[in-house]
């Protein structure tokens, strides 16, 4: 484990029920980052989606794979030990290709694997990819940008 979810806390500003990165597992500065998600029957959304045959959102998938990146990218400007997360803030700008291939049900670890394919300032570019039991279930092209935050 590199990071567990109080750390995680200390970098992003999601919190339950929308933060979406259990652990970090892997991570290298501005090159890679492994994250998952452990997907339980006790997950809100799933009152509604669906109740008789519970299916994670696919729009939670690569909301998660967006905050692993947000995780990476703040890490890779700012250390690990890094002390401005009251004044920074990641914030994601786009998704490109996104493709589901297999449902996410309750019971699964979803793993998000994610590359940084280009990085110029604060603007981020990720390849995310996200597995259940190293199979792929989604991926998609994300952007991000770092910012100040808003007083």
């Amino acid at each position: 484990m590199l990071y567990d979810v109080q750390k995680i806390k200390e970098i992003l500003p999601h919190r339950f029920p929308f933060l979406l990165v259990d652990r970090v597992t892997a991570l290298t500065s501005e090159e890679s980052i492994e994250a998952y998600k452990n997907i339980t029957i006790n997950e809100e959304v799933f009152q509604g989606h669906f109740p008789i045959k519970p299916v994670y959102p696919g729009v939670l998938v690569i909301e998660g794979m967006a905050q692993a990146g947000g995780v990476l990218a703040f890490v890779s400007m700012f250390g690990e030990e890094a002390s401005n997360h009251d004044e920074k803030i990641v914030y994601f700008m786009s998704i490109d290709k996104a493709k589901f291939r297999v449902p996410v049900t309750p019971g699964d670890k979803l793993v998000y694997r994610l590359n940084v394919l280009k990085h110029k300032g604060s603007i981020w570019i990720l390849e995310g990819r996200a597995y259940v039991d190293d199979k792929l279930v989604a991926e998609a092209e994300l952007k991000a940008m770092v910012a100040d935050k808003e007083k």
